[in-house]
């Protein structure tokens, strides 16, 4: 079958002929008919039928259920609480984990230079490859290399911030119906993205009277043969905990036991409290292999700039090419990571004194010293010391609190009657605790302690006379 439309000279198709007969400009042939009812198009050789269809009768358009099912549990929560702050007293917000919020720790100048520096090459106005210059590539790998986790440029991806570092790692190692372990309390991202992909996400416990080491005999009986990842997050967001050497190698023989890899979101590395230590879970694995994903976000106090990465850490070949080429068709889904910031990734690396990242973390154990001693002489509170990260978790012993039915209650009427807004835990689904970032300046440190312990003074019930003879 042959097909020739010629073009009158108003651009208007005049004469179309199909196998030598000559159509009307609605494709009909001289008899009136098309031909079985179908207008058959040859397109180099190959048949396009073109059949009428039944319409639409009206307008339906939907949301996929992809998008149905993203939920973030942090604004469910917080969208549904009714927040009116005491209008004598100014609010202090100790729930939004950005620490540029109140402009008390500002980047260093070397930060703010090699992205001037990087604006005026002119060099970095177009495209990057989908997973990053090799440059910048490169110099992450040297900055997080070591002898026990060599990297080389070919196992870093960079991401348009850590958020999309962890979606491009749950999306390269998990199909619908799988599942993942999550800590609990977690980092909330983790289920918005597994829900929406159609995984199943399985919580393992940590236990705050461990400092939030994980429940190591909990999370392994939630593994099976649909377990496709297990994420560990440390330092922690939300507890502020940091995993020692001893628990991370009791992390790494359950997954090599089961034959399950693991995500480490080690986005707040290296912001650990002096006196603490913890090494990075790759340097420690021998046949686990991981994907960590990490990025300037925190350390360098740049959350906005959206800079992140996954790091690839194979053992015995177990991620082999198919992961490696998996992650780089999911980076060309957007174009990843600002040109820019990658353009003057080497320079930050290279060149953020240490002074700078050691007084960040100075302030952080103060303010977190702070909070922790002020609080736990509050009655019916219990602080739990964080040991990294900018985070403080505090437990509210609700049977003294018979006013306030749970956790998001008591932070509710926290801020109608004090101003102070802190994030109950049952965003991070731990409900009766509370989590209080401890970036804000030490004197609001002082003031949201002193309202709180304000709080807590007037709504306070002590034991029963009762139930402690019942105890007795």
């Amino acid at each position: 079958m042959s097909y020739m439309v010629q073009m009158n000279g108003n651009g208007v198709c005049g004469k179309t002929t199909v196998n030598g007969k000559t159509l009307n400009e609605n494709g009909v042939n001289r008899n009136g008919v098309h031909g079985n009812g179908v207008h058959h198009v040859n397109i180099k050789g190959a048949l396009y039928p073109t059949k009428s269809k039944s319409r639409r009768q009206r307008w339906e358009v939907k949301p996929s259920e992809m998008a149905n099912n993203t939920l973030n549990p942090i604004r469910a929560i917080v969208d549904g609480m009714k927040l009116t702050p005491n209008p004598d007293k100014p609010m202090i917000a100790l729930s939004i984990g950005d620490p540029t919020v109140f402009g008390n720790l500002p980047t260093d100048g070397a930060v703010l230079q090699a992205m001037k520096d990087a604006i005026d090459s002119q060099k970095y106005n177009g495209y990057a490859p989908s997973v990053g210059y090799l440059q910048s590539r490169q110099a992450v790998a040297n900055f997080y290399s070591c002898p026990e986790a060599p990297l080389e440029a070919e196992d870093v991806i960079l991401t348009s911030g850590c958020s999309q570092a962890i979606d491009l790692a749950i999306s390269v190692l998990c199909n619908p119906g799988d599942n993942i372990l999550v800590p609990c309390p977690g980092f909330s991202l983790y289920k918005t993205l597994a829900v929406s992909m159609g995984i199943e996400v399985r919580l393992y416990n940590l236990l705050p009277e461990k400092s939030w080491e994980v429940d190591l005999q909990h999370m392994e009986s939630l593994i099976d043969e649909k377990t496709s990842c297990l994420i560990v997050t440390n330092p922690s967001n939300p507890c502020g905990s940091v995993f020692n050497k001893k628990h991370l190698q009791e992390i790494l023989k359950v997954a090599s036991r089961h034959c399950v890899p693991i995500l480490a979101d080690e986005i707040y590395c290296n912001m650990v409290f002096p006196g603490c230590s913890s090494p990075s879970l790759a340097s420690l694995s021998s046949d686990v292999p991981i994907l960590s994903c990490g990025g300037l976000a925190k350390r360098w106090l740049v959350p906005g700039w959206r800079m992140g990465w996954i790091l690839i850490h194979d053992r015995n070949d177990i991620f082999g090419t198919e992961i490696r080429q998996g992650l780089v068709k999911l980076s060309q889904r957007i174009l990843g990571a600002c040109s820019i910031v990658q353009g003057a990734l080497e320079r930050i690396l290279n060149n953020t004194p240490q002074s700078f990242y050691n007084n960040t973390i100075g302030f952080l154990k103060s303010n977190s010293e702070i909070c922790f001693s002020e609080l736990s002489s509050v009655p019916g509170l219990n602080p739990v010391m964080p040991s990294g990260a900018m985070y403080i978790m505090v437990g509210i012993d609700m049977d003294h609190f018979p006013d306030f039915k749970n956790d998001v209650d008591f932070t509710e009427q926290l801020v109608t009657e004090q101003s102070v807004f802190c994030l109950p835990a049952s965003a991070f689904e731990y409900p009766n605790f509370f989590r209080i970032v401890v970036t804000v300046p030490e004197e609001m440190m002082l003031e949201a302690c002193a309202r709180i312990r304000e709080f807590c003074q007037s709504h306070y019930r002590p034991p029963s006379r009762d139930s402690n003879d019942l105890d007795q």
